[in-house]
């Protein structure tokens, strides 16, 4: 099994995560979005994921991208221990969660739409800042405020599951791009939780062999 991502995607750490946590043996195959005009735009690359992002998981014959449709793969095929535990209503807010961070947040603050603001509409540094506390604001208040009615240890209860996975890139984000959480206890108690899990710490960008210092 290989991955394809880049050590500071948060789609990619996702990935990771959750092949750590199913105690999955892959390679990690780097493809750097910033080198040789973003590596992920290369033709040998975009033949294995057309979108040119990151991640990949290739998987023998199945080659997939997009970090969720990698992890439900991942849960249908290897099911234990289970990213999607219990009964259909507690899988449901699982998703749903999950869907806030990976399909609502992460979308508006990466990198491309980063380089499109910078690039083709000139935004400024300062612009571009209140772009991402906008967004970050806007999903964590309703991340929260959904955690008051689902969490327990984790996001949903006190099982680990994809919520949780979903969020502990958009916390590294929010500390990379300088984003105060501090009005967000719910929230950043279970990040701190979800920080001391060791298929979670060995997920982390800096342990990654691509990290750049």
């Amino acid at each position: 099994m290989e991955l394809y991502g880049y050590w500071r995607s948060s789609a990619s750490y996702r990935a990771r995560i959750a092949l750590n946590f199913k105690r999955l043996d892959y390679n990690y195959i780097p493809v750097h979005l910033l080198k040789e005009g973003g590596q992920q735009h290369k033709t040998a690359y975009r033949q294995l994921n057309p979108n040119g992002l990151v991640p990949t998981l290739v998987d023998g014959p199945v080659v997939i991208h997009q970090s969720l449709a990698i992890m439900e793969y991942l849960e249908e095929k290897y099911p234990g221990p289970a990213l999607l535990p219990g009964k259909a209503a507690k899988r449901a807010a699982i998703r749903a969660l999950a869907l806030d961070l990976a399909a609502e947040l992460q979308p508006l603050i990466n990198l491309r739409v980063q380089q499109y603001l910078s690039q083709e509409l000139s935004v400024t540094d300062a612009q571009k800042k209140a772009w991402l506390e906008h967004w970050f604001k806007q999903s964590f208040s309703a991340f929260e405020q959904s955690l008051h009615e689902t969490s327990g240890e984790f996001c949903v209860g006190d099982e680990f599951s994809l919520a949780d996975v979903c969020l502990v890139p958009q916390l590294y984000s929010a500390e990379r791009f300088g984003i105060d959480v501090s009005a967000y206890p719910y929230l950043t108690r279970i990040g701190k939780r979800l920080l001391e899990l060791p298929w979670v710490e060995a997920a982390h960008p800096n342990l990654q062999s691509d990290a750049e210092a």
